[in-house]
């Protein structure tokens, strides 16, 4: 597709020079984890002219960010830069969370297996992004108060579980090819009890082709659980399904990424 060769561009051009200046780390010590945690860093390309001095900018959070950072904040640059002139999102600070225990940190619930797990810890890894790293960004950065949480597979699933928290301090989410096998039943049992106030903002949901032989356990899955979503929901509009036929689990987060960011910030 055209956008796809336009981003390729973007990673060998536009990810040199004097933007370099714009990425940065910073790692934080984590009370509620118990854990130092770090953070790659993507500043609007125009954060540091004089006349934006006064200007906020929203707040991206990526989960699995070494994965997607680069990816990430190339499509972020050409969907926000007057460089190129697309404005289909406003400039906005990416915040890319690096992977300690992804297992443990994307999942609410836990698994038994007949070894040992860490599984479950998804609702203290949410409250380390609620109640740490988002008070530490508005203090460090000119963060404006809207937040867009993008994840994918089992960051996918942290998602949708932020998304169903009506005390989420996220407006926008983006979950990609999530992983809703780990907890089937329960995940629709939580969809009828979600509040009304998860439905007024946005979701956007990203299913890849995962074969013949996974079709009952990915797409259908997703059609079942955004057909529940959607009976819950009094804004349709606000929430979107996408199926990826061409590609898989490890290729469809380049597309979702350019859509999801497209949805979530249409007026």
């Amino acid at each position: 597709m055209n956008y796809l060769l336009s981003l390729l561009l973007i990673f060998g051009t536009q990810f040199v020079g004097a933007q370099t200046d714009k990425f940065s780390s910073f790692e934080l010590q984590s009370e509620i984890l118990n854990e130092k945690r770090t953070c790659l860093v993507q500043l609007p390309e125009n954060y540091d002219q004089t006349s934006n001095y006064e200007q906020s900018y929203p707040v991206i959070i990526l989960l699995d960010g070494a994965v997607f950072f680069q990816t990430t904040g190339g499509i972020i640059r050409f969907m926000s830069s007057n460089r190129n002139g697309n404005y289909l999102m406003p400039e906005s600070i990416l915040i890319a969370i690096e992977n300690v225990d992804r297992r443990r940190d994307f999942t609410v619930t836990k698994i038994v297996t007949k070894r040992g797990n860490t599984s479950g810890g998804g609702r203290k890894f949410l409250d380390f992004i609620h109640k740490e790293l988002l008070p530490y960004i508005d203090k460090t950065y000119r963060s404006d108060k809207h937040r867009t949480l993008i994840g994918h597979s089992l960051g996918g699933l942290l998602t949708l579980n932020a998304f169903m928290d009506a005390n989420s301090a996220f407006d926008a989410f983006i979950s990609i090819d999530p992983s809703i096998w780990w907890n089937d039943m329960q995940m629709k049992e939580k969809v009828s009890t979600t509040s009304t106030d998860s439905f007024t903002r946005k979701l956007y949901i990203a299913t890849a082709n995962q074969g013949e032989a996974k079709y009952e356990r990915n797409k259908k899955r997703h059609d079942r659980l955004f057909e529940l979503l959607q009976k819950q929901s009094a804004k349709q509009e606000f929430l979107e399904l996408q199926y990826f036929k061409n590609e898989d689990h490890r290729s469809v987060p380049l597309k979702a990424i350019y859509d999801g960011l497209k949805f979530v910030n249409a007026y």
